[in-house]
C-alpha cells in the first residue's frame, strides 16, 4: 500500500487554493474564505439548507464540510442547536497570534533557505505585484486571492510538507473576523514587501524576523483596539 501523503491527507493544506475540487471543497473553503471578508462571522450560525442554496450543493456536502470544518476548529456542533462559526476569547486570540508568529518566521526562513540555493521565488514576485494592483485599485476580493497566492508561493518556495501541512491550519480567518482592523491592509502590503524582499535575497534570519514582526504587528493593532 503507497504512502499517505501528509499534505494530500490535510483538510486545509489547500486552503490558499481559489477552485474547490469537490462540492464540499466549495463549502469548506467558501466559509474559511468568507470569515476573512466577514461573509461569515465567529458565533454566527450555520444553517444548512441556507448553506446548499450559497453554494448550490446537496446538503450531504453541507454535511461534510461542516465535520470538516469542526474536525479544524474553525466550526463548533452543538447538541441540539446545529453548527456555528467559533469564537475566541481573548487569551484563545492571543493564543492563535503567538503560534502564528513562530510558524510566519519559520515559513519566511524556509522560503529565504531555498532562495539562496538558487530557487527563483517569480511566483511570490507575481504575488507582490498582484497584492500591489489590488491595493491600488481599493479592491478587497483581488487583495485577497493575491494573499492566497502570496501564502501559496511563500509555501511551494520553501518546500516544506510539514509547513504545508501545519501552516494552513492556523486560526487567523476567525481572528481577522473576530477583529476586524481599518488598518489591515496597508500593514499587510508594508509587511509582505518585507517579507518578500528577504526572502528573494536569501536572507534566512532576516526573513524569519520580518515574518514574525508581521504577526507581532497585528497583534499590537488588535490589543490597541480591545484597549480602546
Amino acid at each position: 500500500m503507497p504512502a499517505t501523503d501528509p499534505v494530500a491527507a490535510a483538510p486545509l493544506a489547500d486552503a490558499y487554493a481559489d477552485a474547490p475540487e469537490s462540492a464540499s471543497d466549495a463549502v469548506f473553503f467558501g466559509i474559511v474564505h468568507g470569515l476573512e471578508r466577514r461573509a461569515f462571522v465567529p458565533g454566527q450560525r450555520l444553517v444548512e439548507a441556507d448553506l446548499a442554496a450559497r453554494f448550490g450543493v446537496g446538503r450531504n456536502s453541507v454535511r461534510e464540510a461542516l465535520q470538516r470544518l469542526a474536525a479544524e476548529g474553525v466550526v463548533e456542533i452543538l447538541r441540539h442547536k446545529g453548527a456555528a462559526i467559533r469564537a475566541l476569547t481573548v487569551q484563545e486570540t492571543m493564543d492563535v497570534l503567538d503560534v502564528a508568529e513562530r510558524m510566519t518566521g519559520l515559513l519566511a526562513r524556509s522560503a529565504a533557505r531555498a532562495a539562496a540555493a538558487g530557487r527563483k521565488p517569480q511566483a511570490l514576485a507575481r504575488a507582490l505585484q498582484q497584492l500591489r494592483s489590488a491595493d491600488r485599485a481599493q479592491d478587497a476580493d483581488a487583495f485577497a486571492r493575491a494573499r492566497r497566492s502570496y501564502w501559496r508561493a511563500l509555501l511551494e518556495l520553501g518546500g516544506s510538507r510539514e509547513l504545508r501541512r501545519l501552516f494552513p491550519s492556523i486560526h487567523m480567518p476567525i481572528v481577522y473576523a473576530q477583529h476586524p482592523l481599518a488598518a489591515l491592509q496597508k500593514l499587510r502590503l508594508r509587511d509582505y514587501e518585507a517579507i518578500g524582499q528577504a526572502v528573494a535575497q536569501g536572507r534566512e534570519d532576516a526573513a524569519d524576523a520580518r515574518g514574525m514582526e508581521h504577526v507581532r504587528n497585528v497583534r499590537g493593532e488588535i490589543q490597541r483596539q480591545l484597549a480602546s
